[in-house]
């Protein structure tokens, strides 16, 4: 593992604190701020800014509010719902799925570094006999490591942050990580359990100290993990979906999972999503090079989607809605920002909105393949269930007619409409599921769209990147191992065999 990742947690921790609580305690001038103590350090310090951290990596920020297209651009593009316009190059490995180890090196590390901070946080929260800290940290290590395997397949998981022990840590199976998983989400819930500090509920920049909600965020995860295993032959999940009912469900509409520490319209505290693709303080574009991508605008539209102008701007002055193709030739693109659509009112609403980590629709969609496969009981409708998965995406969005729209969308849409479905198989109302929940997070979460698509092969043709020079005509099935392993923990990542991004598949691919 890159030492960095071990070595940077003080300062990452003090930057956080500073930029959004104050430097008050690092002015005495009977202290020396850069010196780390164990009463400087406490559990709420860390789990804070961990928070924050899981935070930035949702919106794919290469540093916290750092303002520029973070390790995430490949995602949005990848998955249809952005797209470089023709005022800069593009990106070659990008639109050419070319990939080497330099291409997912930041995401890993800033991964690990987050990872190293909330475990920090649980070992710190244990000692200080803060349980409920600890368990809230475990839960939001579940999320990120769930995701490196689903981009990695096998990582350094057991081994990881035992620096003195395993100072280049073995990797293990991506199998185990996801049982194991399960596993420490249970010591999770049993830990949220327990009485509430007073420090935690200050310091909890999610969920004020609210056990129940950490719960069914727990559940959520346990949920996903159990979805993206749907295709594994002879897979059975009826013992982690009895622990799911009988621990309180999965996170329903209203119970977002997002963090705010107090974002503000000032250089670098603005909300991480809204630096990135939102306007800076003084009214520029975040982002001059991406607008919306042609696929996602055709799906919309086609469908005459209200959604549409949430998610993405008409251009200036006009209700015209336009996209750029991914990897098209340069010179065929809109040439300039303004040429194209930006993003829209339900994403990038102001400076200081909360940053979301696993929107609450998101969950009811997972909720809602669940119980199309069979997994919940009998008296769990599918029908019910998918469609307050909709309602909840429009009203996520900020829709004030929420309930209308979504209606009148499902009612007149065969893609959004239940009846096209009904009385199909389960693996049919799971694909027509996974469509709805792609569209619902367009712009919000590539990563669950690429997972899902990797595991159901859903998506209609034209997502594909138009580039002439692309080396494959279908997406990667996982990223390349970071080169800073290759640097550092080079033993390990080699026992790993030789990766093809387009035929090593992981464990619950098709």
């Amino acid at each position: 593992m890159k030492p960095i990742i071990y070595k940077i947690f003080p300062v990452v921790a003090a930057v956080c604190i500073i930029t959004f609580t104050g430097c008050n305690k690092f002015l005495d001038v009977n202290t020396d701020p850069n010196h780390v103590t164990s009463s400087t350090i406490t559990a709420p310090l860390v789990f804070t800014a961990a928070e924050n951290s899981v935070g930035n990596r949702s919106a794919g920020n290469s540093a916290a509010n750092a303002g520029t297209f973070g390790p995430l651009q490949w995602a949005y593009s990848w998955m249809g719902y952005m797209a470089q316009n023709g005022g800069f190059s593009q990106v070659q490995n990008v639109i050419t799925y070319g990939l080497d180890n330099t291409f997912g090196d930041p995401l890993w590390i800033n991964y690990y570094n987050t990872l190293f901070d909330l475990h920090q946080a649980k070992v710190l929260g244990l000692q200080e006999q803060d349980t409920v800290l600890a368990g809230a940290a475990m839960v939001l290590s579940a999320k990120l490591f769930q995701q490196l395997v689903d981009l990695f397949g096998n990582i350094p998981y057991s081994q990881a942050f035992q620096t003195d022990k395993y100072p280049k840590p073995a990797y293990d199976k991506a199998q185990d990580i996801y049982d194991h998983l399960q596993t420490s989400l249970d010591t999770a819930i049993m830990y949220l359990k327990y009485p509430v500090n007073a420090d935690f509920t200050g310091s909890d920049i999610i969920a004020q100290g609210n056990e129940q909600l950490w719960i069914q965020f727990a559940n959520t995860i346990k949920l996903r993990l159990l979805i993206r295993q749907s295709e594994v032959s002879g897979f059975d999940p009826s013992s982690e979906i009895t622990k799911i009912m009988n621990n309180g469900g999965v996170l329903g509409a209203g119970q977002s999972i997002s963090v705010n520490p107090g974002y503000s319209n000032q250089p670098n505290k603005q909300s991480p999503f809204y630096a990135n693709f939102g306007y800076t303080p003084t009214g520029t574009l975040g982002s001059s090079s991406e607008n919306a991508n042609t696929y996602i605008l055709n799906i919309l539209q086609s469908t005459n989607d209200p959604r549409l102008a949430y998610f993405f701007a008409p251009l200036q002055g006009t209700n015209t809605f336009v996209g750029c193709t991914f990897g098209a030739p340069q010179a065929s693109l809109p040439g300039i920002s303004s040429a194209a659509s930006y993003f829209g009112p339900g994403i990038i609403a102001n400076p200081t909105q909360p940053q979301w980590i696993l929107p609450s629709f998101e969950s009811m969609f997972l909720y809602a393949e669940a119980v199309a496969r069979g997994w919940f009981p009998n008296d769990h409708n599918v029908q019910v269930a998918y469609q307050a998965a909709v309602l909840e995406s429009f009203a996520w969005l900020g829709d004030l007619n929420s309930t209308a729209d979504a209606t009148t969308y499902m009612a007149n849409n065969s893609i959004a409409d239940w009846a096209t479905v009904a009385g199909t198989s389960p693996e049919q109302q799971a694909r027509f599921i996974a469509m709805q929940k792609y569209i619902a997070n367009t712009c919000i979460d590539p990563l669950e769209s690429y997972a899902d698509e990797r595991r159901l092969n859903f998506l209609p043709a034209g997502y594909i990147s138009a580039d002439p020079a692309r080396v494959s005509n279908a997406l990667p099935v996982r990223l390349p191992y970071a080169e800073s392993e290759f640097t550092t923990n080079n033993a390990s990542v080699e026992a790993q065999g030789t990766i093809n991004v387009f035929t090593s598949r992981l464990f619950w691919e098709q």
